[in-house]
């Protein structure tokens, strides 16, 4: 028999998992039967997660991205995350906060088939989300609900989009409680847990569109995306400054994921500020580096940017697959294994953070004004 000695540093555990059993945990298949491949990568990414992202002085930022809260993972993953404070801030499409908006004012969607006659559907009235059908009322009194509450008192100024979905969790949440339904909603559960949510791109959704429509009936509401841009970099400055650590956990990829990344660049090569990158960055995805899919977001190639601490590589995760098969077994993993952490209600200190940057910022305001003195005639 070979003694492996030449396997050296190479070897992490003998593949032989004993067979499987019923009435196995979620995680306990994580750990003992993910051993190759993607999966390995997923056990991995469970396994940094508990060992060192959920510690007390690591703020974890979250992305999503494609339509997950339609599939149920609003309420069935990301509100216990939340609960747990395992979740510090996100940062979403506007469309998984549209679709979340539909659960928390008490509208149903269904489960169906991808393979369906999409004519005969049109003819019905119904939308079809891949292989999720509902009524085409659920958008059309979701629109109405948006602009009535986008009509009143407190939304009539300018404002970062983390205040608009507060503004608006706070009152799915009451609309929750009058219907009596119990956490559908995440927009309403980060209310209730002060997480701030971003929407980079606010008009590639249906809030963005409601709030646009409702300007023609008098509301004064208005979006401010400089200030999304200082207040998601200043909770990531925020929590390296105070001595802590910063982790990205993103699901899927578009403009969140981006959003997600670039708070560090523009900490350290817009503003000039001194940073060195997040420290933990797991990302699950479907997409290929070669066809530009996660330009600029591989960890290494996310080290160029200045978004990944190049010391932090190891703790550095990409695991390919399916979002909606990957975030339920993340969870159900932390939730296993790691106890709730103590929320950090990072809304409340929105303010203060980003006066913190700002001021950091303003003392680096001749060397920026030197490189555009340089660029002058160019």
């Amino acid at each position: 028999m070979p003694k492996h000695e030449n396997l050296g540093p190479y070897k992490k555990r003998k593949i032989d998992p004993p067979g499987m059993k019923g009435g196995m945990k979620a995680a306990d298949l994580l750990d003992g039967y993910f051993l190759a491949y993607n999966s390995a990568r997923l056990k991995e990414a469970a396994q940094l997660l508990v060992k060192k992202v959920l510690q007390p002085d690591v703020t974890v930022g979250v992305s999503i991205s494609g339509a997950l809260t339609p599939a149920g993972l609003g309420a069935g993953v990301l509100i216990p995350l939340v609960k747990a404070g395992f979740v510090d801030y996100i940062i979403s499409t506007g469309a998984n906060l549209y679709h979340d908006v539909h659960f928390g004012i008490g509208y149903d969607l269904f489960e169906s088939s991808p393979f369906v006659d999409d004519v005969d559907l049109r003819k019905r009235h119904l939308i079809r989300i891949y292989d999720i059908v509902f009524d085409q009322d659920v958008l059309l009194d979701s629109d109405a609900y948006v602009r009535r509450i986008c009509r009143q008192p407190e939304f009539q100024k300018e404002m970062g989009t983390t205040e608009l979905h507060w503004l608006m969790g706070k009152y799915i949440a009451e609309t929750e409680r009058k219907l009596k339904l119990k956490e559908r909603s995440l927009l309403a559960a980060c209310y209730r847990a002060d997480v701030p949510i971003f929407t980079p791109a606010p008009g590639d959704g249906t809030i963005g569109m409601n709030v646009a429509a409702a300007a023609l009936t008098g509301s004064a509401l208005k979006l401010d995306m400089n200030r999304d841009i200082f207040e998601s970099a200043a909770y990531v400055y925020d929590a390296k400054a105070s001595g802590g650590k910063s982790a990205v956990l993103i699901l899927g990829g578009g403009t969140p994921k981006n959003y997600m990344l670039q708070t560090e660049p523009f900490i350290q090569e817009i503003l000039y500020v001194n940073e060195r990158g997040h420290d933990y960055f797991i990302q699950i995805t479907d997409a290929r580096a070669d066809t530009g899919g996660l330009s600029g977001a591989t960890p290494n190639e996310a080290v160029t940017w200045g978004k990944v601490d190049p010391e932090q590589l190891p703790d550095s995760i990409v695991c390919y697959t399916d979002s909606t098969i990957a975030a339920p077994l993340l969870a159900q993993y932390m939730l296993t294994r790691h106890k709730p952490r103590a929320l950090k209600r990072l809304y409340r200190r929105r303010d203060d953070v980003v006066d913190r940057l700002t001021k950091a910022g303003a003392k680096q305001a001749k060397r920026i004004f030197g490189v555009e003195k340089r660029m002058e005639g160019r």
